[in-house]
């Protein structure tokens, strides 16, 4: 192999790596937004009950007609048709605005992983093509272990403080002031603080799931 193919292999096979945490990231925290983890999540031992009276079914419901706005094409009228029993509005003006700029992440956010997730696949396979499978062991091993640095990161920065990660994740992607409610907004009874931990802790296990087979595969990749 010529000088140059070698170094362009040699990118492609460090872009690879750099990619794989986000690949994997990024699926997961996809893999949590769907129906399956709000049952699982609304059904965990010690979730806190709604005090202002919703139950777990009103819960499921709700959440779940939350999480289609977010994956849908529709805009904030959407929410317009539903009501609580109290004929009041789901969501008040305050949280209207933040689901607003919530769809706003997660749309730009899917569409950056399904990018990412398209380069990836595509690097993967032009390597495997050129047969450079020793190229896409170290890739695998390494983006794996990287990923696996990251979520224990994070799992020791849970420990030690979930609410001071929590806090620096919204000012990151939220403006100051926009992602705060009181307890007795309907954001909140739905989806309060042991939700969003859960969450992270679930994210960051699956992320490290993902990168130990990813890890094993590339150890079972012939040179």
């Amino acid at each position: 192999m010529n000088p140059a193919k070698n170094i362009f292999f040699r990118l492609l096979t460090v872009i690879l790596a750099v990619l794989t945490p986000l690949v994997i990231i990024m699926t997961s925290v996809r893999l949590l937004m769907t129906p399956a983890f709000l049952v699982a999540e609304y059904h965990m031992p010690g979730f806190p009950d709604d005090p202002y009276g919703f139950t777990m079914q009103e819960r499921l419901k709700w959440s779940k007609i939350s999480i289609t706005y977010l994956l849908n094409n529709s805009d904030i009228s959407y929410f317009n048709s539903y009501k609580l029993d109290s004929g009041d509005p789901l969501y008040n003006d305050r949280e209207l605005s933040h689901m607003d700029d919530v769809k706003v992440v997660v749309t730009n956010g899917r569409l950056f992983w399904l990018g990412t997730l398209v380069v990836w696949i595509a690097i993967l396979l032009f390597l495997y093509l050129k047969n450079s499978l020793a190229g896409i062991k170290k890739a695998l091993s390494l983006g794996g272990w990287l990923t696996i640095g990251l979520m224990g990161l994070m799992g020791v920065t849970i420990l030690l403080s979930f609410d001071a990660l929590f806090t620096q994740f919204h000012n990151l992607f939220f403006e100051s002031g926009t992602w705060t409610f009181y307890y007795s907004d309907t954001f909140i009874r739905l989806f309060p603080l042991r939700f969003w931990q859960d969450a992270f802790i679930l994210i960051a296990v699956l992320s490290v799931i993902f990168s130990l087979a990813l890890i094993y595969a590339g150890k079972n990749k012939r040179s």
